[in-house]
């Protein structure tokens, strides 16, 4: 597989970057996909001490994001944004491969 086709937006890059700072040791942010959810699909977004073999790293402005090569199939061409509106702040993936998302918006079909 060639290099991930993930992009993160500078907003989504500067809440990552300061929610692992204020980690007391080195973490990494996870995004993957696990089955489940209404749609079929859904986001999850973990801090993890470290990579895990395969897994591929995006970094943007301090923000260092791991994603699987499993979930890395479903993202691609995705880009990740953090979103501060009147309901609440959320990451929030921008996935053009999603055919069909649940009102929640964590879980999805392709």
């Amino acid at each position: 597989m060639s290099e991930p086709s993930i992009t993160i937006s500078e907003r989504a890059a500067g809440r990552i970057a300061e929610i692992l700072k204020g980690e007391a040791a080195p973490v990494l942010f996870r995004v993957s996909v696990e089955g489940g959810g209404c749609s079929g699909f859904q986001y999850r977004f973990d801090l993890v001490p470290e990579r895990a073999a395969g897994d591929f790293l995006i970094e943007r402005d301090g923000a260092r994001v791991v994603v699987d090569p499993v979930s890395l199939g479903f993202l691609q061409g995705a880009e990740l944004d953090f979103v501060d509106d009147l309901i609440g702040a959320q990451f929030k993936l921008n996935n053009p491969n999603v055919t069909a998302a649940c009102g929640c918006g964590t879980s999805f079909s392709v």
